[in-house]
């Protein structure tokens, strides 16, 4: 199983879009298991406090509550799952271009979303 740590930007997209190929996810990439880390729950919390984010946010937040959760810590998002992808690896979900580029010259791999589809960016450490 290929364990993928998702950002906030995923994260609220995945829970308020439809994502045709949800279904057949394992089939596509292989089974994955989504971990939310502690800072991006922190950020979709502050994200519900802010008038014009309230329903994404709350609306990510619910969809998240089931999904298994890994501490990171730090203080802004971005800025930590970097720091996690340079000391450890692995498979970041996002859709923030600047965040893919600087997580894939680290050497991890990028799963983001085109076309209301999730795709696999890069290969590296998952061969």
């Amino acid at each position: 199983m290929v364990k993928v740590i998702c950002d906030t930007s995923f994260l609220i997209h995945l829970a308020n879009h439809r994502i045709k190929n949800l279904a057949t996810l394992d089939t596509d990439i292989g089974e994955i298991q989504f971990l939310v880390p502690d800072i991006v729950i922190a950020e979709l919390k502050n994200l519900a406090k802010r008038e014009e984010k309230t329903k994404e946010a709350t609306t990510t937040i619910q969809y998240i509550k089931n999904f298994q959760t890994i501490k990171i810590g730090g203080s802004f998002a971005d800025d930590s799952i970097l720091s996690h992808v340079k000391d450890t690896g692995g498979v970041i979900a996002t859709i923030d271009k600047a965040l893919k580029y600087k997580i894939k010259n680290h050497g991890g791999s990028v799963i983001s979303i085109a076309n209301n589809r999730i795709v696999l960016e890069a290969s590296k450490g998952l061969t």
